[in-house]
């Protein structure tokens, strides 16, 4: 491929991509907008080594249909990526283009080729999530009494009441709660989106008894859940604790050590859970804060092909009739195919 000419150099678009469209316009989190930062610049590295030209050299030109799809192509094959990978990178080299289209409708074109580049349908993933019992020992698993008790027992029980990120967690305030009835929260969701979610008396009740023992290092710090120092606790402190109580869960639940169980794993349980009890697809869908109702629906392909296996080891009833084969399944298919396409005049006269 030949070295374009470089009428537009991408890095002067890269950086008002990221601070003002994403972070300032779309309102994207940091995680979101980080995960970003990474396709570009293994986006920008494989077009630098392909064009054999400097990265700040790259121009708009050179990054065209046939270079992102080379670029899909290389991370998978050579970086051995999951299709799952893939795709998110794809998503965040979208969502450059779109930005693009916007700056410069000189590139209208490429840019409406580049994202109509299709994700690749992935086959659909086990998700690990806790059984009702497993959950049971998981918040069985706080000792009374112990330092932090307090707060570990309120962190389980409101991740799983609320189906919270670990961000959204770490990120609360006392002031997004309202403990009196009926209680609820606030979350702040990706994208700068709030949702509200009610709140079971038992959750309320290990919320007040946290707040009581709170101890914050800085007496105006308002975060909700705060480490061992007093300071807010990270995504990956709350990582750290739920890691923590599922290795004693397994214990006396060993069903549990065969799963790898992190707050994700909480969030699927909650969602999981919502499935079994009935819910609709939608009411669980605005319950996890999901945009998109395809990210929602893998819960009920994964509880449809649960039932269809307990549905395979069930024997069916002795039927009394005699079954009857339907035509396309006996012997002397051809001749059956043959015939049909001499109904031809039937089907003619039907339309």
């Amino acid at each position: 491929m030949e070295t374009p000419h470089p009428h537009h150099p991408v890095a002067q678009y890269v950086r008002p991509f990221f601070h003002q469209y994403l972070a300032a316009e779309r309102g994207l989190s940091g995680n979101t907008i980080a995960a970003y930062r990474d396709a570009m610049k293994l986006l920008l590295a494989f077009a630098a080594d392909h064009f054999r030209i400097p990265a700040e050299e790259l121009t708009v030109e050179g990054l065209d249909e046939r270079t992102i799809l080379a670029f899909l192509h290389h991370i998978e094959t050579a970086r051995g990526c999951s299709v799952a990978t893939r795709n998110a990178r794809l998503a965040a080299i979208r969502a450059f283009f779109r930005f693009l289209a916007r700056q410069e409708p000189l590139f209208l074109e490429q840019c409406r080729r580049i994202r109509t580049i299709p994700r690749k349908r992935a086959a659909v993933r086990s998700l690990d999530y806790l059984d009702e019992a497993e959950m049971a020992a998981l918040l069985a698993a706080v000792v009374p009494g112990r330092r932090l008790a307090e707060r570990d027992e309120a962190l389980l029980l409101f991740m799983y009441n609320t189906g919270a990120r670990a961000q959204e967690v770490a990120d609360l305030t006392i002031g997004d709660l309202r403990l009196d009835c009926p209680g609820h929260v606030r979350l702040h969701g990706k994208g700068g989106k709030e949702r509200a979610c009610p709140l079971w008396p038992e959750t309320v009740q290990a919320l007040e008894r946290h707040i009581e023992q709170r101890r914050p290092k800085e007496q105006s710090d308002t975060h909700l859940f705060l480490n061992a120092n007093g300071e807010p606790i990270t995504r990956f402190g709350i990582r750290h604790i739920v890691r923590k109580y599922a290795a004693k869960a397994a214990e006396v639940c060993p069903s549990i050590a065969a799963k790898a169980v992190t707050a994700h794993t909480m969030r699927h349980s909650t969602a999981m859970h919502l499935i079994h009890s009935g819910s609709d697809i939608n009411s669980v869908r605005l319950w996890l804060g999901h945009t998109d109702l395809n990210t929602t629906h893998i819960y009920v392909e994964i509880d449809l092909e649960m039932k269809r296996r307990i549905l395979e080891r069930c024997s069916p009833p002795p039927s009394t009739k005699t079954k009857r084969t339907p035509a396309w399944l006996r012997p002397g298919i051809l001749a059956w195919l043959e015939n049909l396409t001499r109904a031809a005049p039937l089907c003619a006269a039907s339309t």
